[in-house]
């Protein structure tokens, strides 16, 4: 390539595009290291956009970038290492910002691709709260199309490198993809160590002249008047920063608003999707009115944009938001750090010195870094996943995200003492003001995953599993009692800023929660039941297993009934574990809910009479009409999860029944014929040995006749006109079309031929041990009883 000063950069664009399919992604990648630190920021700057696109995708989706989502080191290993390289905080990328950035650079960036409620309100004219958009908007030019923010390189580069989480959702995948082994999950992480550091201060970034450093932005003059909707709190970069000049400044003072410019966008980017109905809550009346006063007082002289309709607000604010679990995933990441970086906070000297009211801005960052920046936006993003997800087990990563926020003790740098046996860790009273500052995080959501905890399948093992780490979390000592006691105004201020003044707040311990916490104690004994049932049957069937059963010659099979259920395939182990996790929960709750063993006692008890004699359960919930049993709610819940179950048997003719998926279809047929013609040909030399009183009678009774249909069809004049006609002993043969039988018979023929026995004598072998079965089955059964006429 020529020297940097030979070339126009329009032509070192054309030369990159045309590298980009010519070249190698290892060679691109140093081929644009070696750009970035020859050429100069006037010629860097026309590229910049381009290439921020080519790495993280266009907008719109369609461009899909180096697919950072999708690049893994076990798949990709030399190209994972060397996009990481190059996009680390000290790489060639960030190089180039920087390089940028002290020129003072601007790029738009479109209002139209911004989050739903942001979107709609810069269109609107209001602006919204955040800092981050502030003296940033600008309107088209005469005959331009659309809003567009000015942005900074490090802001441009952010912006792209947050929003590709959401707009590259259909970018596609040649293998499973491990959400927290991804290239793009691993420099989430790098950036937030890098830029909101648990230890020391920022990193100031590389400067090309020794001993310079980048400038802060600038404080800019809006462009058009706007209104602010919400409590505007003042940034701290215009604290810290805006008026101090930049030769004298603190490096950390002057390098903080990298720190808060990266949260502002990974909060604005992930955390600030919701529903018009939301979006009103959110607003007290008196911004409301001073919103409305400000529309009515537009008027379409600002650059011939007016103010959107009614109704075009309205649409603009209703936002199809469908976060993944990739993105939750993401979330939960950012959650954790901010826990690990607010405990870093230093601690106050107890005797407050002269200068101790001069904290570092890094340190005040850490002081209001959750409650200003996260809280909010997360409470709200939390409510939007609790009542939107599918009831499904991928709902475990939005309850961990939620978990993780609950429990900032967790990620605090204290030791714990060494003690032989681990004990559950109390938690400090230090955190009584977290837990007021966020009492609906714990209060109201954890009614929202009660409701989402009754309408589930606690049979399921990753469904019980959920259900214990709420109950463990919630259990921990001295959590309940806090939550309890929180009933002060600055509680009541948290509820109403954040539900509005008509909120109806709920008691977690109140009466209402109360009773779906025991509704879902009852689920939770319900499902034990149902687990044991499955067990057991599964048990039974295992022990029963025999050379025979290959035969099918089980009756169950022949009689049409099913007694199996959809979750016998989840296997004894993962049984057990439902076991545990459901009993360990059923406790948790009665301990964080004072539950009445009594109470409890008999709900259990009232649930294992639910069980008959067998193991099985009974019919679904059902009450009595004018037209016969009609299944409650809580009967069609029970069917839907499995709980209970109709008991499906064929009431009919067995030889009549329908064709099973097990059967050859052809030998079906085929063999009815023919035992129909043997049932003609020998009907009265049958009945004559079913009427015997001896071991042959009983034998023959047993095996060729159904006693349970026989009594059906005397009293009941439908299932007789059902039936066939001939319904005394008969002989079926219908067992030989199963599938199974017929790989059992070939399998013994090839073995008897090593034996050298012949297929008469092979024949002969498997008539006599049909017959020894025969008589053992009759023995286990009460048809060996004499017959009564």
């Amino acid at each position: 390539m020529a020297g940097p000063h030979l070339q126009q950069p329009s032509f070192l664009l054309a030369t990159l595009k045309a590298d980009c399919v010519n070249k190698p992604f290892v060679q691109r990648c140093h081929d644009l290291e070696t750009i970035i630190e020859e050429f100069p920021a006037k010629e860097l700057h026309g590229i910049f956009p381009w290439l921020v696109e080519n790495i993280f995708g266009s907008l719109d989706g369609i461009i899909v970038g180096w697919n950072l989502r999708c690049l893994q080191g076990r798949t990709n290993p030399t190209e994972y290492s060397v996009a990481l390289d190059f996009l680390d905080p000290s790489g060639p990328m960030m190089k180039l910002v920087y390089k940028l950035q002290a020129e003072e650079y601007r790029y738009d960036f479109p209002v139209s691709y911004l989050p739903g409620p942001v979107k709609a309100s810069i269109q609107e004219q209001v602006l919204p709260e955040c800092s981050l958009y502030h003296n940033k908007v600008q309107f088209p030019s005469s005959g331009g199309l659309g809003l567009n923010l000015a942005l900074n390189p490090f802001e441009y580069y952010m912006f792209y490198f947050a929003i590709s989480l959401i707009t590259q959702k259909n970018s596609p995948v040649t293998h499973h993809v491990s959400p927290s082994n991804s290239a793009y999950f691993i420099l989430v992480d790098t950036y937030l160590k890098c830029f909101l550091p648990t230890e020391g201060s920022v990193l100031p970034p590389p400067s090309s002249n020794p001993g310079g450093a980048i400038p802060s932005p600038a404080p800019r003059s809006p462009a058009v008047p706007f209104t602010s909707y919400g409590m505007h709190h003042t940034s701290l970069l215009k604290r810290h920063i805006a008026h101090q000049p930049s030769v004298n400044a603190d490096p950390a003072s002057q390098e903080i608003w990298r720190s808060e410019t990266l949260l502002q966008v990974f909060v604005e980017m992930w955390l600030h999707h919701y529903s018009l109905e939301m979006y009103q809550k959110m607003q007290s009346p008196h911004v409301k009115l001073e919103v409305l006063h400000y529309r009515l007082s537009i008027s379409s002289k600002h650059h011939g944009s007016p103010a959107q309709s009614s109704y075009q607000a309205l649409h603009a604010y209703q936002e199809s938001f469908k976060p993944t679990e990739e993105h939750v995933l993401v979330v939960r990441l950012l959650v954790k750090h901010l826990h690990a970086f607010s405990n870093s906070l230093k601690p106050e000297p107890l005797p407050p010195s002269a200068h101790s009211h001069t904290a570092s801005p890094l340190e005040e960052f850490k002081r209001v870094v959750i409650p200003r920046f996260v809280q909010e936006k997360l409470y709200i993003f939390l409510q939007h996943c609790f009542g939107h997800w599918p009831l499904d087990a991928s709902f475990r990563a939005v309850l961990e995200m939620w978990l993780s926020y609950l429990q900032p003790w967790r990620y605090a740098p204290e030791k714990l003492p060494q003690s032989e046996e681990p004990l559950p860790r109390s938690v400090s009273e230090k955190w009584a003001a977290f837990i007021q500052e966020n009492l609906l995080m714990y209060t109201k959501l954890f009614i929202g995953f009660l409701n989402r905890a009754l309408r589930t399948d606690l049979v399921s093992p990753k469904n019980a599993l959920m259900v214990f780490r709420v109950a463990k979390v919630f259990a921990q000592p001295n959590l309940a009692e806090m939550i309890l006691k929180d009933a002060s105004f600055k509680v009541k201020s948290h509820v109403y800023s954040l539900e509005g003044q008509d909120f109806q707040y709920k008691q977690m311990f109140g009466t209402e929660v109360r009773n779906l916490v025991l509704k879902l104690a009852q689920l939770i004994c319900q499902a034990q039941q149902t687990a044991k049932s499955i067990s057991d049957h599964s048990s039974e069937t295992t022990a029963s297993q025999s050379f025979f059963s290959w035969f099918r010659f089980t009756s169950s099979e022949m009689n049409g009934s099913y007694t199996g259920n959809d979750l016998d395939e989840i296997g004894q182990d993962s049984i057990k574990k439902t076991d545990e996790y459901l009993e360990k929960a059923l406790e948790y709750l009665c301990q964080i809910f004072k539950l009445n063993e009594a109470q409890l006692t008999q709900m259990m008890m009232k649930c294992g009479t639910a069980q008959d004699e067998n193991g099985k359960n009974q019919l679904p919930d059902c009450i009595e009409s004018e037209d016969g049993l009609v299944l409650t709610p809580l009967g069609r819940y029970q069917i839907i999860n499995g709980l209970r179950r109709f008991e499906v048997r064929y009431q009919g003719d067995t030889e009549l029944q329908p064709i099973r998926s097990y059967e050859n279809a052809t030998l079906v047929r085929l063999l009815f014929r023919l035992s129909s013609v043997l049932n003609e040909r020998f009907a009265d030399q049958m009945d004559e040995l079913c009427s015997r009183e001896d071991f042959v009678g009983r034998l023959c009774r047993y095996h060729l006749t159904n006693p349970h249909l026989i009594q059906r069809i005397r009293h009941s004049p439908v299932v007789r006109d059902r039936t066939s006609q001939n319904w005394g002993p008969r002989i079926s043969l219908r067992f030989l079309a199963s599938y199974r039988t017929l790989m059992s018979l070939l399998m013994i023929y090839f073995i008897a031929s090593w034996f050298y026995i012949g297929p008469v004598g092979c024949t002969f072998i498997i008539l006599i041990g049909y017959f020894l079965y025969a008589v053992i089955m009759m023995f286990f059964s009460e048809e060996w009883k004499p017959h009564e006429h």
